[in-house]
C-alpha cells in the first residue's frame, strides 16, 4: 500500500470520528456491511474513486479534501497543466490525475486516468450519477450494464454510472482517458 493510500484511508476515519459517525452509520449510508467499510478504512481493500466520492458526500465534503487533506480553494477558473493534476496512486493498474483539484463546489469531477494492461475479468464499480468518457490514445473494453463495448481512441461514451461499469485495456497497451464524473 502507498504512503498516500495510508494518508486517505487515515484522513477518512479521522473525519468520520470528528463528524462523531459511527462506523455502521458509515457504512450503511455507503451500502456496505460494517465489515467491508472497515476494511476499507483500514485499507485492507482498495478504494474505488466512487467509494470516495460516496464517502466525501456522506462526510459532507470535497472529494479533494479526503485525497489531498486539504480544502480546494478557487471558485471561478482553475487551470492544470499538460501532465499535471493531482495524483492519485492506486495499487491496481490505474493512474487517475484529478484535473480540477484546486475548484471547490464543483459539480462535476474530471479525472485524467491511464489504465495499465493486465489480464484480468472486470471488477465491476457503480456509484451516483452519470459518467462521461472520452478516449485520448489507445483501446479498451468498455463493460456497462451486462454489455461489452470496443472504444477507440476519439470515442466517447456517456453513462448511467449507477449501473455496473469497468474498463480493460486492449492491444496490450495502455488506454489512457478523460473521465468526467457528474455528481
Amino acid at each position: 500500500m502507498t504512503d498516500q493510500l495510508i494518508e486517505i484511508y487515515g484522513r477518512l476515519r479521522a473525519l468520520r470520528d470528528i463528524m462523531d459517525i459511527p462506523a455502521e452509520t458509515m457504512a450503511e449510508k455507503l451500502s456496505f456491511s460494517t465489515e467491508e467499510y472497515l476494511a476499507y478504512e483500514s485499507g485492507k481493500r482498495d478504494f474505488s474513486f466512487s467509494f470516495l466520492a460516496h464517502a466525501a458526500a456522506v462526510l459532507d465534503i470535497d472529494v479533494m479534501e479526503l485525497l489531498s487533506g486539504e480544502s480546494p480553494k478557487l471558485t471561478a477558473c482553475a487551470i492544470v497543466r499538460d501532465g499535471q493534476g493531482f495524483d492519485i496512486t492506486r495499487p491496481e493498474a490505474y493512474d487517475y490525475k484529478h484535473l480540477a483539484y484546486t475548484f471547490s463546489n464543483k459539480k462535476a469531477e474530471p479525472f485524467m486516468v491511464t489504465v495499465e494492461p493486465e489480464d484480468r475479468e472486470f471488477t465491476l464499480h457503480s456509484h451516483e450519477g452519470e459518467e462521461f468518457i472520452y478516449m485520448a490514445r489507445g483501446e479498451m473494453e468498455f463493460y456497462h450494464n451486462g454489455t461489452v463495448h470496443k472504444i477507440a481512441k476519439g470515442d466517447s461514451v456517456y453513462f448511467n454510472s449507477g449501473l455496473p461499469h469497468d474498463v480493460r485495456p486492449l492491444g496490450g497497451k495502455p488506454a489512457k482517458f478523460i473521465s468526467v464524473v457528474i455528481k
